[in-house]
């Protein structure tokens, strides 16, 4: 790698080798990298002294998960030469930097716009306020699984054009995060606050004036309702939003999703995931969004009459109606009828569907890449013998819980399915080991035991109920 003069690009994520020594070679010659990630490696201070001194280029840095660096480490990053360039950074797991590190990267990185740190439970407010003392030019946060982040974070972000936040896992955020984004943060494309408990409607009526939203994810945020999500749709952001993830919104009903289907023009992507309350009227309205090509309404009400004015517009290319106990086989044979690019139908756990179902889909989507349906006790072999025979590019099958499946299954994804790389067949006790051992050696993960289907799918062995 020392020879590679010109490289730009080197990932060496998870190199278990890799040390500051060999990082020392690397430095010799590649004084070109524009991108570097080091993430899950044993790299110390004396590397994070070399970037600051060989790689005067450097904009692009993950340290993801690296733990045997100290914040005297970081100080290193804006000496000499320093990595004044740096615009991207991923501290994401690197739990052992405290807020005087943050101040060092603050010091010697101020043109920061992109910045990750996920799993991260030590992150505090205060390590935010030393960071953007100096890094007013951040555009991007990404803080996963942070607890301990407050509205206090958003007050020290209020300086920075904010145009991405990402948070997850957080019970500290409040309504007051949602005001200061819509006084300071006139360009927010994409807000993703999942799982924050705190969060209501007033954080969706809040935002509602904003100009620019594309992606909105409030998954997991219980307290919303149609409180909120029909004054966001109505506000000025809603006929341009591509992406909508309402998972768990257990309060929403049909009146937001037909308020949605009314006006969001643009909407690609839509998750209502566990939405209990929406049925087919709400449904049957989104039957006329011709944008729409992905759509999650798993655990819902849904019923045959629903779906099938789902596929009206015959554009949808992802499905997912897991634990729809309300949809047979009638519904997805309409349904597939209306759609020839379908590459994603995730049907698990509708335990009353049967081979019929499948073979709707293989018939009328020969485009078929992922397929699901675990936890389907009437599936047999036939119903494979019909994926296999039709749907060639099928990458992803899940079939566990299938319990009438045998190794005649196995042989005809082995002739049909050339593309099948990932494979799970738990709770499959008439498909035998010697038979995986013989059909699936060439694919990329498989997953296969004989076991008795556990209590919690709701079937015994025999499929009895």
């Amino acid at each position: 790698l020392g020879e590679c003069k010109n490289l730009q690009d080197l990932n060496l994520s998870e190199c278990q080798g890799l040390n500051d020594e060999s990082m020392r070679l690397i430095s010799e010659g590649c004084r070109a990298l524009l991108y570097l990630n080091l993430s899950y490696t044993d790299i110390t201070n004396g590397t994070l002294r070399l970037l600051s001194s060989s790689f005067p280029n450097l904009q692009y840095l993950s340290l993801a998960h690296c733990r045997k660096f100290t914040d005297k480490g970081l100080l290193y990053l804006g000496s000499g030469k320093g990595c004044h360039k740096l615009i991207y950074l991923d501290l994401s797991g690197c739990v052992q930097i405290s807020v005087d590190g943050f101040r060092n990267i603050a010091n010697g990185c101020s043109r920061i716009q992109d910045l990750l740190i996920n799993k991260m439970p030590t992150l505090t407010d205060r390590c935010i306020q030393a960071l953007v003392e100096k890094c007013q030019q951040i555009m991007s946060v990404v803080f996963l699984d942070s607890l301990h982040l407050s509205d206090t974070t958003f007050k020290a972000l209020a300086e920075c054009k904010l145009v991405k936040v990402s948070i997850e896992g957080n019970n500290q955020i409040t309504d007051l995060s949602f005001q200061l984004m819509s006084k300071c943060c006139p360009y927010i494309r994409h807000i993703h606050m999942a799982d924050c408990q705190k969060i209501t409607d007033a954080s969706l009526k809040m935002i509602s004036p904003l100009k620019h939203i594309l992606v909105l994810n409030v998954a997991d945020c219980i307290r919303i309702s149609d409180g909120g999500v029909k004054p966001f749709v109505q506000g000025s952001s809603g006929a341009k939003l591509r992406e909508l993830n309402l998972t768990n919104c257990i309060h929403v009903t049909d009146a937001s999703v037909t308020e949605i289907a009314q006006r969001c023009h643009e909407l690609t992507y839509l998750n209502l995931r566990h939405c209990e309350n929406v049925t087919d009227a709400g449904i049957e309205a989104l039957g006329n969004m011709s944008s729409l090509i992905s759509i999650d309404i798993s655990g819902t009400s849904i019923s045959d009459m629903g779906l099938r004015a789902l596929g009206h517009h015959g554009k949808i290319k992802e499905l997912f109606i897991s634990e729809c106990k309300n949809i047979s086989d009638t519904g997805i044979q309409e349904f597939c009828k209306g759609t020839k690019y379908l590459g994603y139908c995730h049907v698990s756990y509708c335990p009353q569907l049967t081979d019929e179902a499948v073979k709707a889909m293989a018939f009328h989507c020969h485009t078929l890449t992922s397929v699901n349906i675990a936890g389907c006790p009437k599936m047999t072999d036939t119903c494979i013998q019909y994926l296999a025979a039709a749907c060639h590019y099928l990458h992803f099958l899940d079939v566990s819980g299938c319990i009438h499946l045998t190794d005649k299954t196995l042989k005809y994804l082995w002739k049909g399915c050339k593309q099948l790389q990932i494979l799970k067949m738990l709770y499959c006790r008439n498909i035998t080991k010697q038979a995986v051992l013989k059909y699936t050696a060439k694919l990329e993960k498989q997953e296969h035991n004989d076991a008795d289907p556990p209590s919690w799918l709701g079937y015994d062995r025999d499929g009895k109920v």
